[in-house]
């Protein structure tokens, strides 16, 4: 799924609580997500959060922000992704 978000102007943040609720602003875009990794292109760079269990909680295009639940393992920033090689790019991440 691929979902471009309106307007990429706004601060980057994230906000973890308990490992259990992850909250950023800043979002451009997201570029693919399922119930263990999302893969999110931020204001600040491409970001992967890894875990167990996630979900989409709210999704603002407007104002570029996400929530996210479920069991938060780690995430990581990166400058950027190459489109035709995606996955061999997943694939060195999660290894």
């Amino acid at each position: 799924m691929e979902r471009q978000v309106e307007n990429i102007s706004y601060n980057h943040g994230i906000s973890i609580n308990e490992r259990k609720l992850i909250h950023l602003t800043g979002l451009v875009k997201i570029e693919s997500f399922d119930d263990e990794e999302f893969l999110l292109e931020t204001n600040m760079g491409y970001l992967a959060i890894k875990g167990s269990g996630l979900e989409i909680v709210r999704l603002d295009t407007k104002d570029g922000t996400l929530s996210i639940k479920g069991s938060i393992d780690s995430f990581a920033y990166f400058d950027s992704l190459k489109k035709n090689s995606k996955s061999s790019f997943m694939d060195k991440l999660f290894k």
